[in-house]
């Protein structure tokens, strides 16, 4: 199997502000989960945009994945002191029904300093199976009480078949005020995030992940 690395800075530059609720290209006509849990055509960027709340639910089945993606580790740190706040990996032989991080969802804890944070650098590694993927891309909306913090977008581009690559998205963190983080803090898990994974703009993947600013330093 061969190895793919790509580190990329300047694709944090898609993301979004908190202000806004998609893009210049998007319809800004809001759709709510259940909508797009009964559309018959296969989901957008642009649908996912439209979402003006974390999801309740999955908008894909796992078997939607038909290009055999598989997320094997995963590392979050601190851009300014390289600080790892958080990782996991997934040995080569363990059973490939287990996902990375024990499924669709992760509960991240975090020490309530993360909150001030510039810069978080996000290292993923993932396989690809035996069809390329053309054009692989996240969209990834976080949310305080259903109120959109911000949306990143990441292309990962062009993956051969049968290859493990490795992708480091620097996000640009968003500046919270003294308030919003009492109320973060004091409120574990209402902050909550969507990362919808797309193969030539169609949804073939979604996580999703709650975050609790409740670590010890």
């Amino acid at each position: 199997m061969t190895s793919t690395l790509i580190s990329s800075k300047a694709n944090s530059g898609k993301a979004s502000n908190s202000t806004t609720a998609g893009n210049a290209n998007s319809n800004d006509t809001a759709i709510t989960e259940e909508e797009l849990l009964e559309k018959d055509s296969p989901l957008t960027i642009d649908d996912v945009l439209r979402l003006r709340k974390a999801t309740n639910n999955y908008l894909t089945e796992t078997d939607e994945n038909v290009y055999k993606i598989d997320f094997v580790r995963f590392r979050i740190r601190d851009m300014k002191t390289n600080a790892v706040l958080f990782e996991v990996e997934r040995a080569h032989d363990d059973d490939d029904d287990i996902e990375l991080t024990a499924g669709r969802f992760v509960q991240y804890h975090f020490p309530p300093s993360f909150l001030k944070l510039k810069q978080v650098g996000a290292l993923v590694d993932f396989t690809v199976g035996d069809r390329e993927v053309k054009s692989f891309r996240m969209i990834e909306r976080h949310y305080f009480r259903d109120q959109l913090i911000k949306s990143f977008d990441f292309d990962f581009g062009f993956c051969p078949p049968n290859t493990r690559n490795s992708i480091e998205h620097i996000y640009e963190m968003p500046e919270f005020n003294s308030k919003q983080i009492k109320e973060m803090i004091e409120h574990p898990n209402e902050t909550k995030s969507d990362s919808f994974y797309f193969v030539d703009n169609q949804l073939i993947m979604h996580k999703k992940a709650a975050y609790a600013f409740d670590r010890d330093q």
